[in-house]
């Protein structure tokens, strides 16, 4: 099966009771062996069915809107359109990317806060109305550059447990929504309704608390200027475990039936993309390149050399990095631990080793300290829940090639979306039937559907 990233004719394996998604990396890595050892992923698009099921269970009737954003790639977009998930884009091209896929524009949301003007008029022209703001030079550009425009205004949220400093806040404090509204309402713009975001490393979920309160404060002011309001956008956040989201849901739902009850006709959303994406695609990498280095260079400042002398420290340099697939690594930690796909003995030594991409850029290290058997060049590497901030438009650099991406669902999933009734036409054409993948040639295990 080929992998396609930009191209919408790609293919959705179905996998039957006796196959699983390690046999398909064991079966794509045999063949990349002998191919040329390009990196690639393994995308599980039934676990966005499940998780989709899980929200339903838990979070409704908050509507979810994707963030494009997160993971671009035609199967998660396809897949969350035919289940009902609305969308929110950043970009011309991402709305461009949705409405290819006959999503509606009400179903649409322009999120970016700050917007090129090209692009609102695109929005503008495309009837995707519904956008935040959270400034008046945003508010004034939008008015003319959309005058059917529909506003949220995007609050400030704190974090008071945060250890992590913000490089650049966005949000406006409750004082200047009055400022704002006064503006849109001398301009003529629509405001509808709220947007505030609390990020997935939050600890406390009082911030939950107080930014619907806040937001109760906005409608209520926005009353006095004679908006109707009818939006609560409570953001992302969501990490992808369901113990998280149901620690937020308990610490909301009490207040949204205060504040915002079914009959105030007020529609709560939010904006979950790693929850959908991020555990459904796994990233198999090669090691292209190793070398012995000094073992005090490998650590990180302040931590004291506990190991042997004679010891040997490696450095291993991989098909992909920073500026492709592990784009994520330049502003935040990275969430997943290798695994290493060969097998090896249970007692067998592990050393202080680095991960580094293949641009030989000081910042293109993807791990900086971890403990592996000792490897060779040609080995494989594996990294799961790599769904999230990977797979969208990335970098160019030093010729960085796109890894292939390999799309499964298991056939328990697919009997899922056909039970449920939302699995159209279009989607069907992008399935083919894998019977085995164990007992399959690599040769027809992966033919594209016809």
């Amino acid at each position: 099966m080929k992998g396609f990233l930009e191209d919408a004719n790609y293919s959705i394996g179905l996998l039957d009771e006796g196959a699983t998604l390690a046999d398909v990396i064991d079966n794509c890595i045999y063949e990349h062996t002998h191919t040329g050892k390009k990196a690639f992923y393994v995308g599980d698009l039934g676990k966005l069915v499940r998780n989709n099921i899980q929200w339903q269970n838990v979070m409704a009737p908050i509507k979810p809107f994707y963030p494009v954003k997160c993971n671009s790639t035609p199967g998660v977009l396809e897949i969350l359109g035919t289940l009902g998930v609305g969308f929110a884009c950043s970009s011309k091209s991402e709305m461009a990317l949705v409405q290819d896929l006959g999503i509606s524009p009400e179903n649409i949301i322009y999120t970016n806060p700050c917007k090129q003007a090209s692009q609102i008029k695109y929005a503008a022209k495309a009837g995707i109305n519904i956008m935040t703001c959270d400034n008046d030079i945003e508010l004034k550009k939008i008015s003319r550059n959309h005058p059917n425009a529909k506003l949220l205004l995007h609050i400030a949220t704190e974090d008071i447990t945060a250890g992590e400093e913000m490089n650049m806040k966005f949000g406006t404090t409750l004082k200047n929504c009055r400022h704002l509204m006064e503006c849109a309402k001398e301009l003529g713009v629509q405001i509808v309704g709220v947007k505030f975001h609390v990020s997935g490393s939050c600890k406390d979920l009082q911030t939950y608390i107080h930014a619907i309160s806040d937001a109760r404060c906005v409608f209520d002011m926005a009353e006095e200027f004679g908006f109707k309001m009818n939006m609560l956008d409570i953001g992302g956040g969501f990490t992808g475990s369901e113990l998280q989201l149901e620690e937020v849901n308990h610490v909301i739902r009490p207040l949204l039936d205060v504040y915002f009850p079914k009959e105030s006709g007020v529609n709560v959303i939010a904006e979950p993309g790693c929850y959908y994406v991020s555990s459904a695609f796994t990233l198999a990498v090669n090691i292209i390149a190793k070398k012995t280095v000094e073992y005090d260079k490998l650590l990180p400042s302040g931590v004291e050399q506990t190991r042997n002398d004679d010891e040997p420290v490696f450095a291993y340099y991989i098909n992909d990095g920073v500026y492709g697939s592990f784009a994520s690594k330049l502003s935040e930690k990275l969430s997943t631990i290798p695994e290493v796909h060969k097998k090896y003995k249970e007692d067998e030594p592990l050393f202080a080793s680095s991960l580094w991409g293949p641009s030989c850029d000081e910042l293109d290290q993807i791990v900086e300290n971890c403990l592996l058997p000792e490897l060779s060049v040609g080995d494989w590497l594996i990294f799961d829940n790599m769904g999230s901030g990977t797979l969208g438009e990335q970098s160019t650099f030093n010729n960085y090639q796109r890894p292939l991406i390999y799309y499964m669902m298991s056939f328990s999933d697919w009997d899922e979306m056909q039970d449920a009734g939302i699995a159209s036409d279009t989607l069907m054409k992008n399935f083919f039937f894998v019977p085995s993948c164990i007992q399959l040639s690599p040769e027809d295990r992966f033919s594209t559907a016809a």
